[in-house]
């Protein structure tokens, strides 16, 4: 379809519109989905206090349904929308084994989260209760960027790689929270 468009609009607008096009068509593919899941707590249900600053402050694990064949690896994000300062990055990891992710591990190459660290950095919100995503993408090929990268890096290093993506979510509220 893509072809025959631009063979038409080449005669008639040029090359201006032929580029366009060929951007238009490339941003418009669009990836599987995933099913994610934890078995340590339910989607948009309540996080259980061990994976917080209230308990161990480890990583749930995380379950990866319908990955595409062609998946060489997976990445993860997790982040806090409702921080008071807007969005807190509490885990950045990439090129993790498509397998899944286990409880407590640190199975790829972690970037730098909001409070500056790598690895994981379990919830703790100020006040009231928080909303945590996971958002994990299938990448048909390993990333090339050193670890403590940000998550601008990540996501502008996995772009073209993004074969599919999904997200679960959990809840919390910090004990010393109003």
């Amino acid at each position: 379809m893509f072809t025959h468009i631009a063979h038409h609009a080449g005669r008639v607008a040029g090359p201006v519109l032929m580029l366009f096009l060929k951007i238009l068509f490339m941003k418009t593919v669009e990836t599987g989905l995933l099913h994610v899941e934890s078995p340590a707590f339910e989607n948009n249900g309540p996080m259980p206090e061990k994976y917080t600053c209230d308990g161990n402050n480890t990583n749930p694990a995380i379950r990866i349904h319908n990955l595409p064949e062609e998946t060489a690896c997976i990445a993860i994000i997790m982040e806090d929308p409702d921080a008071p300062g807007g969005i807190f990055d509490h885990w950045i990891e990439w090129n993790i084994p498509p397998a899944g992710i286990a409880e407590n591990t640190n199975p790829g190459i972690s970037g730098r989260n909001s409070s500056g660290k790598t690895g994981y950095h379990g919830p703790c919100p100020p006040s009231g209760t928080h909303r945590y995503y996971f958002h994990v993408y299938a990448l048909d090929a390993p990333l090339d960027i050193p670890g403590h990268s940000d998550r601008k890096t990540v996501e502008q290093a996995m772009e073209s790689h993004i074969l599919a993506e999904g997200t679960c979510m959990g809840t919390y509220r910090h004990k010393g929270s109003e």
